[in-house]
């Protein structure tokens, strides 16, 4: 009598049914059902990789532009200022400054604000 992949399907079905744990119903238990709900969770944790930057970085220009607004000058402004300023910093650097350190933020902007007159 010849075996029909044993061992190998016992593995394989532990391993799926690891990756599944906690899932409700179906999707934890039926080796059909878990095999499609941990592939269409591999397609949206793939996804969202990717779409977390994009969120994060909208948060970032929302709290630059939030701030700039309060010192008179609006966010695409700002931006211009600081490329022709020189300052090196990232959108997320400019925010956490622009959150935790307001003075610094000020010197920021007034050197943007140089730049743009100059």
């Amino acid at each position: 009598m010849r075996t029909r992949k044993g061992a190998a399907r016992t593995k394989a079905k532990r391993r799926l049914f690891k990756k599944t744990k906690g899932y409700v119903g179906g999707r934890g238990g039926l080796t059909r059902t878990a095999k499609e709900t941990v592939v269409r969770a591999g397609v949206f944790a793939y996804r969202d990789r990717k779409v977390k930057k994009r969120s994060f970085r909208r948060l970032w220009i929302t709290r630059i532009n939030a701030a700039c607004r309060m010192r008179g000058i609006n966010y695409s402004q700002f931006m211009n200022g600081v490329m022709k300023a020189g300052i090196e910093l990232d959108r997320k650097s400019l925010s956490e400054i622009a959150i935790c350190d307001p003075n610094v933020f000020d010197t920021i902007v007034e050197a943007a604000k140089k730049a743009i007159a100059a």
